[in-house]
């Protein structure tokens, strides 16, 4: 590339943050890149000049004992089981999302849509634990989803997503009392504690 300004290096881990225009891109690619390498004991170095161009360099423990602990540790944080339904329109969203949350033991189903979630979840040969959805998307919203999956499917747990702001969301009908939301843009470890939590919740 051309290189990157300080300002634009300082930010390019966090998650959903790209300089990309609208549609171009989600920003989770490096997010996702660093957070793996952070779990694994290591860190990435950026280092960049304007006009000249960029390099990473990803540093890795060395110890098979020290990369071990550190991936039992990681793993100790995010740990789960079971199936994990991800609705979310952004193909690049449900990506990231489906490889982390396999990462961290879960079953993992995508679907793109409202109505391509139902279908996923009639062709599913097996239980869905968690329904986990954008709450504005093209077609069902991820209230009018979940309503539908709970009327075939009482025990599915629902956790919903959105990076709208909250007076937008609570006209979805999803900031009500108990029901189960994580605001975009969220750190991968976050949304993996906030999965473990609302499956382990009491029914």
């Amino acid at each position: 590339g051309s290189g990157m300004s300080d300002a634009v290096v300082q930010r390019i881990f966090e998650p959903f943050f790209t300089t990309k225009a609208v549609g171009k891109g989600t920003g989770l690619g490096l997010s996702m890149a660093h957070g793996a390498v952070a779990q694994s004991g290591g860190d990435i170095v950026v280092r960049s000049v304007v006009g000249v161009g960029s390099s990473f360099t990803v540093y890795l423990p060395w110890s098979e004992t020290v990369a071990q602990a550190a991936t039992a540790s990681a793993r100790g944080m995010t740990a789960g089981k079971g199936t994990i339904l991800v609705v979310d329109d952004t193909r690049e969203i449900r990506e990231v999302v489906r490889r982390v949350l396999s990462f961290a033991g879960y079953q993992v189903l995508t679907a793109e849509h409202g109505d391509d979630a139902l279908r996923v979840l009639h062709d599913h040969d097996g239980r869905v634990d968690l329904l986990l959805t954008d709450v504005v998307m093209p077609g069902l919203t991820g209230r009018e989803l979940a309503n539908r999956v709970h009327a075939g499917y009482p025990a599915v747990r629902v956790l919903f997503t959105s990076g709208y702001a909250n007076d937008a969301i609570a006209r979805h009908g999803v900031l009500a009392e108990g029901v189960q939301f994580i605001a975009k843009p969220y750190s991968l470890q976050a949304l993996a504690r906030k999965v473990r939590e609302v499956l382990d919740a009491p029914a």
